[in-house]
């Protein structure tokens, strides 16, 4: 299977008829590096954290606002999905089709088999707009709230707005 990188994203939002602003850059695995280059997206950046159950037979795509820290520890109990750790770099690239540091909900588009569970903290319905990598942490894009929804409608994957902190 193709995993899929920024150019399907791209086509993608154009089929959906979603706009989006672009801002290439450096790579930024990193928020902290990332956030040197994201003065010109005048957006809500995200972080996006991918994770695994104990079992290792789920995994969740965290998403909250950047400035935000959570410890695994708290995201368990909120989610009461059980124990939890970060998926493996091999597993961000079976569902997500990406590698660390470029984790996003564009991933979904590689998860055909609508695998992954997202999870997106509430406080971002707020936001008039959002801005991830797109499947390359060489760029970041931002796009309305209301076409995000939209394209997490489109992936087919299960999500649900719940109150993270």
């Amino acid at each position: 299977m193709d995993k899929v990188g920024q150019e399907k994203v791209y086509e993608t939002l154009a089929a959906l008829g979603i706009e989006y602003d672009y801002e290439e850059h450096p790579a930024a695995p990193t928020i902290e590096i990332a956030k040197q280059y994201w003065k010109n997206l005048d957006s809500t950046h995200c972080k996006n954290l991918f994770f695994r159950n104990h079992k290792g037979n789920r995994h969740y795509l965290i998403i909250l606002h950047c400035d935000h820290a959570m410890a695994i520890h708290d995201i368990e109990k909120m989610l009461k999905q059980g124990k939890l750790s970060f998926a493996s770099e091999a597993r961000m690239e079976k569902y997500l089709g990406v590698r660390p540091g470029s984790v996003s909900p564009f991933g979904l588009l590689n998860d055909e088999e609508h695998h992954v569970y997202v999870f997106l903290d509430k406080h971002l319905q707020e936001a008039k707009k959002l801005s991830f990598h797109p499947n390359d942490n060489h760029a970041s894009l931002a796009i309305k709230l209301e076409d995000f929804v939209r394209y997490m409608d489109y992936t087919g994957n299960s999500y649900e707005w719940i109150e993270l902190y």
